[in-house]
């Protein structure tokens, strides 16, 4: 199975969500190497990593789960679930022809290796089951608000329903703590050599709920 990326980004995602995304994260280490093509020019590097969210977020809704805040100014979270082979393998392909042509080459380059990096390290350490936090973000003026637990803990529960593992990856080293207060626990800890940066990585176990 095969997907052509032009039909994955046709379906936008509300503009306000991205400009969250965005004004979220643009300082993360992996998503200033994956803009690295347009680092002169901020405008176009905030525009190209629009255009990456509006991607990650159609790829979550297809493939995944996808959260968007009531409002959709405030923030998103985006999960992948574990696929077929041929199906990853069509997605993978999709997705390198957008990068490629979205982000630049070089910038293309970077997300590739740095998730050569970091995808067999995670499997070491994480259920093959696993289901993948793969964005959580909040607009910076909504932040401390407790809407980033909400934007998850909602695919937690149906986890725990199905009783499969979560993980992620992050670098900013002050989202450990927020994590462990949702059940997650670091389960290992890298430098990523295209960053240059530390990253850490998180495993949480299914919880018994009650029925209701």
């Amino acid at each position: 199975m095969s997907f052509e990326y032009n039909s994955v980004v046709a379906r936008k995602n509300s503009p306000e969500t991205l400009k969250a995304l965005v004004d979220a994260l643009r300082f993360d280490p992996f998503y200033v190497a994956i803009s690295e093509d347009f680092a002169d020019d901020e405008a176009r590097r905030r525009e190209a990593l629009a255009r990456y969210f509006d991607y990650s977020m159609s790829e979550g809704e297809r493939r995944g789960r996808l959260v968007v805040w009531p409002d959709p100014a405030i923030g998103a979270a985006v999960w992948l679930l574990p696929a077929a082979s041929s199906v990853r393998e069509g997605e993978s392909e999709a997705k390198a022809a957008f990068l490629n042509e979205v982000m630049g080459t070089h910038a293309a380059e970077n997300y590739h290796r740095i998730i050569d990096f970091m995808r067999p390290r995670a499997a070491a350490v994480v259920e093959e089951s696993a289901w993948y936090l793969s964005i959580v973000a909040v607009a910076p003026s909504a932040q401390g608000r407790g809407i980033g637990a909400r934007l998850i803990e909602a695919t937690l529960a149906e986890a725990d329903e199905a009783g499969v593992h979560c993980y992620l990856e992050t670098f900013d080293g002050r989202n450990p703590r927020f994590y462990q207060r949702l059940g997650f626990s670091a389960v290992g800890f890298h430098v990523e050599p295209v960053t240059a940066s530390a990253y850490t990585i998180m495993s949480r176990r299914p919880k018994y709920r009650q029925p209701r």
